[in-house]
């Protein structure tokens, strides 16, 4: 599965985010306890485990919402 996303996300240089995202995730290391569900719902395949890519994160927040320890805040651009 990761291979898929892998090159899915390599396919997917045409959908970068621009300048007109004014939320972002930003992820709390502490509270994270690597469940991935984070990874699983986000629809830009920005979220991972352990980082977040803001290349492709539209700012949704789908993955702060998700998380089920809070790890993940939506901070203003």
């Amino acid at each position: 599965m990761d291979d898929i996303i892998s090159k899915t996300k390599q396919d997917m240089t045409w959908n970068k985010t621009g300048v007109w995202r004014n939320m972002r995730p930003v992820r709390d290391p502490e509270k994270c306890i690597q469940c991935g569900l984070c990874k699983t719902f986000c629809p830009d395949f920005s979220a991972e485990k352990d980082s977040l890519d803001y290349d492709y994160c539209k700012g949704c927040g789908i993955c702060a919402e998700e998380c089920p320890k809070g790890a993940i805040e939506m901070v203003k651009e």
